[in-house]
């Protein structure tokens, strides 16, 4: 059983930064790709980032670029959302994933809520 817990999420408001942050609890997490993905109210959950099981690859939707920056640490099974110049419509909930390259999309944590509002 793959379990992924996500931390960080929060009030901020627009402009401002949050990092999020997801530990994979069990071994085996540099054979993972790793994705973060969000969904807000009345829409589809979308791939926001994700990140090749070594790192050297990286893919991001159109409406981050820029401004969110995914990474890894293989050594703490750790997966890092970095997210500034938060906008209000980056609100949603934020969920981790791992899985296979470039969807990332086969296991899931329990989501993290964003809020952007001033």
């Amino acid at each position: 059983q793959v379990q992924l817990v996500e931390s960080g999420g929060g009030l901020v408001q627009p402009g401002g930064s949050l990092r999020l942050s997801c530990v994979l609890s069990r071994s085996g997490f540099s054979l993972y790709a790793m994705g973060w993905y969000r969904q807000a109210p009345g829409k589809q959950r979308e791939l926001v980032a994700a990140i090749s099981n070594g790192g050297f690859s990286t893919n991001y939707v159109d409406s981050v670029k820029g401004r969110f920056t995914i990474s890894r640490d293989n050594a703490k099974n750790t997966v890092y959302l970095q997210m500034n110049s938060l906008k209000p419509e980056d609100t949603a909930v934020y969920y981790c994933s791992a899985g296979l390259w470039p969807r990332a999309n086969d296991f899931w944590g329990q989501g993290t809520q964003v809020t952007v509002s001033s």
